[in-house]
């Protein structure tokens, strides 16, 4: 684990998690956290920084949004850097049938979660992140109490 020697200065300024996610991306890049390695935990990383935990999930949300961590259930954050192109984990693959079968119009609303539990042979929460990577992607928008639809004109994202 890095220690706060090799971490640089103090974080300053108004916008501390931009700050944060640049240490962390210089770790990843500098094969301090190797590819497939799971990064340390929030509470650990707010410790070392000495912020609060949402300042380091904001941190952490830049690095997953650029493609350089995934969140994996029951697992923690994950480096993505070395996996081959190849190689995708099951809710991306769910998650690409999905966008793939918006983008063509094939899909009128979004199956339920059972329905994709049993379509991918996937656990409720591997469906559930394939669902979330959708709605950040601005395809599908959930209405709790409802369910999740197809929004009427998808954006690219």
């Amino acid at each position: 684990m890095p220690t706060a020697s090799n971490s640089g200065p103090w974080l300053t300024g108004r916008r501390i998690y931009p700050q944060i996610a640049e240490r962390l991306r210089t770790r990843i890049t500098s094969g301090a956290y190797p590819a497939d390695s799971v990064l340390p935990s929030e509470a650990e990383l707010g410790r070392e920084f000495r912020v609060a935990r949402n300042t380091v999930r904001r941190g952490l949300a830049i690095l997953e949004n650029e493609g350089l961590i995934v969140t994996i259930p029951s697992k923690g954050r994950v480096v993505t850097g070395g996996r081959d192109e190849g190689t995708s984990y099951r809710y991306e693959v769910i998650a690409g049938d999905l966008r793939d079968a918006i983008k063509r119009g094939e899909l009128a609303a979004v199956p339920s979660e059972l329905t994709l539990r049993r379509r991918y042979s996937a656990s409720r929460n591997t469906v559930r992140q394939a669902l979330a990577v959708l709605e950040q992607e601005g395809l599908i928008h959930a209405v709790q109490g409802r369910g999740r639809f197809i929004r009427s004109k998808p954006s690219d994202p």
